[in-house]
């Protein structure tokens, strides 16, 4: 992905977060929209092995 394009993922996404503040009907429908079964699954994954690793790091 490149910077620009970055920049505009970034604004829409806090732009999205300060909408569902106002509006939390429309952000919850916005999000069940953008959330897609790799997301969820590239999500989980990511977070066991954060937990893993915080674990591994901790017990030593």
């Amino acid at each position: 992905m490149d910077r620009g394009k970055l920049g505009d993922v970034v604004v829409g996404a806090a732009g999205d977060v300060a909408g569902s503040v106002v509006d939390p009907r429309a952000g919850l429908g916005r999000l069940r929209s953008a959330v897609t079964s790799r997301g969820v699954t590239t999500l989980t994954v990511g977070a066991l092995l954060g937990y893993l690793a915080a674990r591994s790091v901790r017990q030593r």
